[in-house]
């Protein structure tokens, strides 16, 4: 029997043994990364996602400042105890976070007011009315408070601080130039921490005329209608919105200087600031460890049998080698003792023909007997 070295075919077991170790190594260290990336990526979405989890809790607020309160503008001044009690009960019901909305009837003159007004020069801005829309109990019903009842140093100081702001704008107003819309807008809205007060936006010609009433008494003595609503807001209110539940245990929503008292490293949190008239609030988050680890494990296993299954390929690989290495190896063996032993059974005939031949050669006479052997 031949052995592998002289066979000129030696399976190399030491070869195979060092790849099955190099890929089951790599496979290992490949593990050890994902863990570290998943568990990095999950850290840097705990910051981030965030800010999408704020952006979906207040749209709703955001569709109101943006869309709802320009509609106002619509009314040219013009709105009534009525109208107005339509149009904020379609408010309170589409945004559970307002409150309260306080409607002041208001007109511009071309003369002083002496009640429940500010005058610059000619131009005077007062309230004819006052009007609170609020809810009822549980259900969708609104109820509205008379002039009488609502006029008080609270709603005074929020219509004086607007009115301010709307006869700061006009006497700066440059009528050679039209305003822009977010000019308009930033001028005829006031936030204030959990309220907003907005006045309609008159038309430019009309906002033309105030700044001539502010320095003139106009002959026809024109008055103008102006309607503003001032909403109360209570963040409490806004639902917040979780899209990532799988990533943050608890959101509430909590005063700016709240301070959790479980400050445990089981825990980690995080916060981000509700803004505009919310800005005294924020969004608090909290995860406990084995949470987020979830989270982790989560993104981590798809990953982890990707890796897997081309490891599995590998070893595959690495035996279809294997197995193709021990069956030529086997088929060589086979041929080299077929072609060994087949020349054995020629070569030993053919050696005693040969001893024969040459004794015969090699004697000088041979008996009779001898003869007959040979």
């Amino acid at each position: 029997m031949v052995s592998e070295k002289d066979s000129g075919y030696r399976k190399n077991f030491s070869l195979i043994v060092t790849f099955i170790g190099l890929v089951s190594a790599i496979f290992i260290l490949s593990l050890f990364l994902a863990y570290k990336f998943s568990k990095k990526n999950i850290e840097n979405d705990f910051v981030s996602a965030k800010a999408n989890v704020l952006e979906e809790s207040i749209k709703p607020y955001n569709d109101f400042f943006l869309n709802k309160l320009p509609e106002i503008s619509f009314y040219n001044g013009y709105l009534d105890s009525a109208t107005a009690s339509k149009f904020v009960d379609t408010i309170l019901i589409q945004y559970p976070f307002i409150n309260k909305v306080v409607f002041y009837d208001t007109e511009v003159k071309n003369e002083n007011y002496f009640d429940d007004g500010i005058n610059l020069g000619n131009f005077s801005v007062g309230m004819k009315n006052v009007y609170q829309f609020s809810s009822v109990g549980s259900g969708d019903k609104r109820k509205i408070i008379g002039q009488s009842q609502v006029k008080n140093n609270t709603t005074l100081e929020n219509f004086n601080t607007v009115t301010f702001k709307l006869i700061t704008f006009v006497q700066k107003l440059d009528t050679t130039v039209v305003p822009s819309q977010e000019e308009l807008f930033s001028n005829f809205t006031n936030i204030q921490s959990n309220r907003i007060d907005y006045f309609n936006i008159p038309s430019f010609e009309i906002l033309k005329n105030y700044k001539k009433m502010v320095m003139n008494k106009l002959e026809d003595e024109p008055v103008y209608q102006q309607d503003m609503l001032s909403f109360e807001l209570d963040p409490n209110k806004i639902k917040i919105n979780n899209t990532r539940p799988l990533l943050y245990q608890s959101v509430k929503i909590v005063p700016v200087t709240y301070d959790p008292i479980d400050t445990s490293s089981e825990y980690v949190s995080g916060e981000i600031t509700l803004g505009g008239p919310f800005s005294d609030y924020k969004l608090f988050f909290i995860s406990s460890k084995s949470f987020i680890k979830s989270e982790i494990f989560s993104y981590f296993l798809p990953i982890a049998a990707l890796l897997l299954f081309f490891y599995g390929l590998l070893m595959l690989v690495g035996f279809l080698i294997y197995r193709n290495l021990n069956i030529n190896h086997k088929m060589f063996k086979l041929q080299y003792d077929f072609i060994t032993n087949l020349t054995h059974e020629f070569k030993t005939p053919v050696s005693v023909i040969k001893i024969a031949g040459n004794n015969i050669k090699s004697a000088a006479s041979l008996s009779s007997k001898e003869q007959q052997m040979y």
